[in-house]
């Protein structure tokens, strides 16, 4: 029995969505970030179930079967941190970009901010780029810068 995906994208209000997060800086930093993400992806900004604002999608298989969809990048607003959804080791991938970024924690495939003001917007930018053109299957190679 094939397993269902469980965050799919909905046809939610984006823009409702950001402008119901409680904390001010938390909503500003959204809106950049939405902005930032809609520039560089070209495509629109969807909400993948109920807290993931997604851009564009990409399909993927893992050696054990399981495929799926899932946005290019996306981030959620969420309230100790906003959440950056890259392709997963990308602190492996590019450990050049990641020293400059500024202060963050990071997991598999998730960039972790307190705020935007804390971190190079242009290094967070070449992040996003060249996530998606992974994704996209322009990028295999491990690039270090």
């Amino acid at each position: 029995m094939a397993r269902l995906q469980k965050t799919q994208p909905t046809e939610a209000d984006v823009e409702a969505f950001l402008n119901a997060v409680q904390d001010p800086r938390r909503r500003d930093d959204a809106h950049t970030l939405c902005r930032l993400l809609a520039d560089v992806t070209g495509e629109p900004a969807v909400l993948w179930g109920p807290s993931i604002v997604g851009f564009g999608a990409y399909s993927y298989r893992y050696p054990s079967g399981h495929e799926g969809t899932s946005a290019l990048v996306g981030f959620s607003p969420r309230k100790s941190n906003l959440v950056v959804y890259l392709v997963g080791g990308f602190e492996d991938r590019y450990p050049g970009l990641v020293e400059q970024l500024g202060p963050h924690k990071a997991g598999k495939g998730c960039l972790y901010l307190k705020q935007l003001a804390d971190v190079d917007l242009d290094v967070l930018r070449r992040l996003i780029e060249r996530s998606i053109a992974v994704h996209r299957g322009q990028d295999r190679a491990a690039a270090s810068s």
